[in-house]
């Protein structure tokens, strides 16, 4: 290719000039060639190094042009990082260092200005640096991200002995001994690892900087170049420190990201890391996956890469631990202390006590884990021994998996008292968990196409266990206090690990993954000697993990009846507590950005109430009149104080419904009553404040009715781009409109900034000045996820007669300004709200609206009913084509 190009090239010279637009045609044509290549399966090593030879070619010709032949110009092109490693994708920047024999004088400063200009001329994204070598030995001293640049260079051209004098400049002899280098690239990669939350699991990952990716890869190659001066991975195999077969591993894992980050960069039309969804779906199919039934081509190629980068990160971890030995201890007294018969801790890592002790003992495959939670000095695992681990996971099959001594093993380190969830990580890292437990290999590595769940199923799994974990342990009681008092009641935490370790294990299958996982785990109990209690426990928690959510987030849990039929689902106190713990803890693991304190308040306000009717007995659970006359007597308490009379307070109590002391808080009527009594004769009052009971905004509307006011009212939030999570609209017997919304910002944070309140209060105001549907403008532009995604308009009706209202549950995709076009919708048809639940799950909403009609009964028409679908389902359509 080269010679050709050569040739090529030379048509670009014009007398004493070049034309930039025939070599960038050069370089276009070029990349066409290896993209060709790459479409008909060539290697990826052929495709990144065949990309880095065309710009060498260029480059070469470029720099004899400007700054003359490689004898007479005393200076050297030098390419460093990626591009000294000879690996470049398509759109992988070319660093470049001129290296100078000594400060270049003005005549030289034109010709490297004019040369750098022209590689921008021809399309070339280059990184650039001029230095002299007493440059290059200063700035690495202080810098080993630039230290680190220049040890993968490569000379491209130019003076070939100032170029070796470099090399001895900065070899390991003179600055940054391999010792002090490796300490720091640990570090380094520590502190990036945790900017991922360290977990490359994420739903868009990041493939060159992520745990597990291509970073983690070089890293390897840096160290292993300043302590071995090793060239390639190969070169470790020669020296001992890894086998064929990881080499192997290793090579395969960094073909796949290299192919995947090619593909990536061309599709998007530059240099792109990051697997986002927008990318995603086209990548699929590109590398040939194809949608099954319950498995999408997206999710198969997700849980492929997911998977690699899962061996790469083992990979990483074990040879930083070798590096480790063989750099950081080099010299120093190995200290053994025995443990068993089986392990001895060596410097504080633990290690086998013979190659075969796998073999001999299959138990210790378990054991292991268990001694590294038991013993406090234990910092991980030496790299031998997680060798050996990989290469005894064939030990695990059905008899293993029935051995009582297994079974007794895994038990107790489900009940350590600490490092539970750094085993658990390590056995999923390590293969342990898969082999160990079939149905746990099947969701390793699955992703869920969505923006609910934020992490694969495994890691998620993992992430519930750290978080009920988080609930036994006292440093972290500041977090969630009600969660660690719930903890100290129940009877058998254990019990609680394994519902967790079970309650997704069946995502993927189609079926619904509750019932099939409660199979899964009932199997599991029996099999590790559990009792048929337990065992029933366990089962229940997982086949029931969703319904306190649900109940939650989606149902009127101020009703009731509503309670008593969760309380009976649940059947005691010890199950609740049980399902509290696990619900918080799920949701808090399936995605950061779903929790907040408006869900803590809900399933808070849920575990009381079912507390009260599973204590009392569900068949002698307090009536409505006496839960509607117990928290009328509370908040009359609360108002104690107030400069108000007795008979000024209840006039305003007098006028609201019944089920009004149901949906709120004594201290919130409190606030309403002051709110009322301190502006009499306004005509329209707003109040906004911040709840002590669920430490939300709230924002309080009053006054004489208008018509549509929730029109007006979700509009005008939604164009200061405010979410609202809850509603409870009321009318009273005197014809005021009464209603409370809870609101966040976009951030999802409550509102604090006095500006930003009195902003809210003002426009409310005005806007409850009309009596026409809300007409303002909003933000209609979406975000990027949400053009990604697709979700068809759904309108389900139910009749709650109990309480003479209609239920309706919209699922829609998610879009800017969707409450206030549901609300329009709803005011043109002359239909009430009384309540609304406002729930976002990712990239679609979940909403329920609880109606009646104008009379302020159920909404039994069924041609009405029909009508409002056809209009819900053609409004929010247009809106999403909008």
């Amino acid at each position: 290719m080269a010679d050709t190009i050569e040739t090529q090239l030379q048509a670009a010279v014009d007398g004493a000039r070049l034309q930039p637009s025939i070599i960038a045609e050069i370089i276009s044509n070029g990349r066409e060639d290896i993209y060709r290549a790459f479409d008909d399966g060539s290697g990826a090593d052929e495709l990144v190094s065949r990309t880095a030879a065309l710009i060498d070619s260029v480059l070469r010709f470029c720099f004899a042009h400007y700054l003359g032949d490689r004898q007479s110009c005393n200076c050297a092109l030098v390419a460093v990082g990626g591009y000294g490693r000879s690996e470049l994708l398509p759109g992988s920047d070319i660093d470049l260092m001129i290296l100078l024999a000594k400060r270049a004088n003005r005549e030289q400063q034109q010709d490297i200005s004019a040369f750098l200009t022209f590689l921008w001329d021809i399309g070339l994204e280059v990184g650039h640096s001029v230095r002299t070598i007493r440059d290059c030995v200063s700035q690495g001293k202080n810098d080993v991200t630039v230290m680190t640049n220049m040890i993968e260079s490569r000379l491209v051209d130019g003076d070939e002995n100032l170029y070796a004098r470099f090399e001895r400049a900065i070899s390991p002899r003179k600055i940054w001994p391999a010792r002090k280098f490796f300490e720091a690239k640990l570090q380094e990669q520590q502190q990036r690892h945790l900017r991922f939350n360290d977990t490359a699991y994420n739903l868009e990952p990041n493939i060159k900087e992520g745990p597990g990716g291509l970073r983690d890869i070089q890293i390897i190659g840096w160290v292993a170049k300043r302590h071995f001066n090793a060239r390639s991975f190969h070169e470790l195999v020669e020296h001992g420190f890894i086998t064929e077969a990881e080499y192997e591993i290793l090579d395969r894992g960094q073909q796949h990201l290299w192919r995947v980050r090619f593909a990536l960069h061309r599709l998007a039309g530059r240099r792109e890391d990051r697997l986002l969804f927008d990318y995603q779906q086209k990548l699929a199919e590109e590398f040939g996956f194809e949608s099954a039934e319950h498995n999408l081509a997206i999710e198969q190629f997700m849980q492929q890469y997911y998977r690699t980068i899962m061996e790469l990160e083992r990979l990483n971890e074990m040879l930083l631990q070798i590096f480790k030995e063989e750099i950081l201890l080099e010299g120093k007294r190995h200290r053994l202390i025995a443990i068993n018969e089986r392990f001895y801790l060596r410097n504080n890592f633990i290690e086998a006590a013979y190659p075969e002790v796998f073999r001999d003992h299959p138990p210790a495959l378990v054991e292991l884990f268990l001694l590294i939670s038991l013993t406090r000095r234990c910092e991980g695992v030496t790299a031998s021994t997680i060798r050996l681990v990989r290469e005894h996971l064939y030990l695990i099959n059905d008899d293993f998996r029935s051995d009582e001594t297994v079974t007794h093993l895994f038990m107790r380190l489900m009940s350590a008292p600490r490092g539970q969830t750094h085993q658990m990580r390590r056995m999923n890292s390590y293969g342990f968990l898969a082999n160990y437990i079939p149905a746990f290999g099947k969701i390793t590595g699955r992703m869920q196409y969505d923006l609910f769940h934020a992490y694969t199923v495994d890691q998620h799994t993992i992430f519930v266990i750290r978080n009920l974990r988080r609930f036994a342990i006292d440093k972290h009681e500041d977090e969630f206090p009600f969660c660690n008092l719930v903890y100290r009641d129940l009877d058998n935490p254990v019990l609680l690990y394994l519902a967790a370790l079970f309650h997704d294990i069946a995502k993927g299958r189609g079926g619904d993954h509750s019932v099939l996982g409660a199979e899964e785990a009932t199997l599991f109990c029996l099999q590790h000697g559990m009792n048929r209690k337990d065992t029933r426990i366990v089962s229940q928690l997982v086949r029931d993990h969703l319904l306190m959510s649900v109940t939650a987030q989606r149902k009127d849990i101020s009703d009731p009846d509503v309670v008593r039929d969760f309380a009976r689902q649940v059947g005691s106190v010890s199950m609740l507590n049980y399902l509290y713990l696990l619900t918080v803890a799920d949701i808090r693991s399936t995605n950061p950005k779903l929790w907040n304190n408006w869900k803590d308040a809900l399933l808070k306000q849920l575990y009381n109430a079912t507390k009260v009717v599973l204590r009392r007995g569900i068949e002698h659970a307090p009536d409505i009149d006496e839960i509607v006359q117990e928290n009328r007597d509370a908040a009359m308490e609360e108002m104690s104080d107030l400069e108000w009379s007795e008979e000024q307070i209840n006039t305003v109590l007098d006028s609201v419904p019944g089920d009004y002391f149901l949906r709120h808080h004594p201290l919130e009527i409190r606030w309403h009553v002051d709110t009322i009594l301190a502006h009499p004769g306004e005509a329209r009052l707003v109040s906004i404040r911040q709840s002590v009971h669920t430490h939300n905004t709230k924002v309080f509307v009053y006054g004489e009715e208008i018509a549509h006011a929730f029109s007006q009212v979700t509009g005008t939030l939604g164009s200061l781009g405010l979410s609202i999570l809850n509603a409870e609209i009321f009318t009273t017997r005197d014809g005021k409109i009464m209603d409370t919304f809870i609101i966040q910002d976009v951030n999802g944070e409550a509102i604090t900034d006095q500006a930003t309140i009195r902003q809210i209060e003002s426009a409310l105001l005005t806007a409850l000045e009309s009596d026409q549907i809300y007409q303002g403008r909003y933000n209609t532009r979406k975000s990027r996820h949400l053009k990604v995604f697709d979700h068809p308009t759904e309108v389900q009706f139910e009749q709650d007669y109990l309480n003479g209202r209609t239920v309706m549950e919209i699922s829609a995709l998610d879009m800017p300004g969707l409450l206030s076009v549901i609300a329009n919708v709803i005011a043109e048809m002359d239909i009430n709200i009384t309540h609304a639940k406002i729930s976002t799950l990712g990239e679609k909403i979940d909403d329920i609206f609880f109606l009646t009609t104008d009379d302020g009964s159920a909404i039994t028409d069924h041609e009405t009913l029909q009508q409002l679908e056809q209009n819900l389902v053609a409004a929010l359509e247009a809106r999403k084509a909008a």
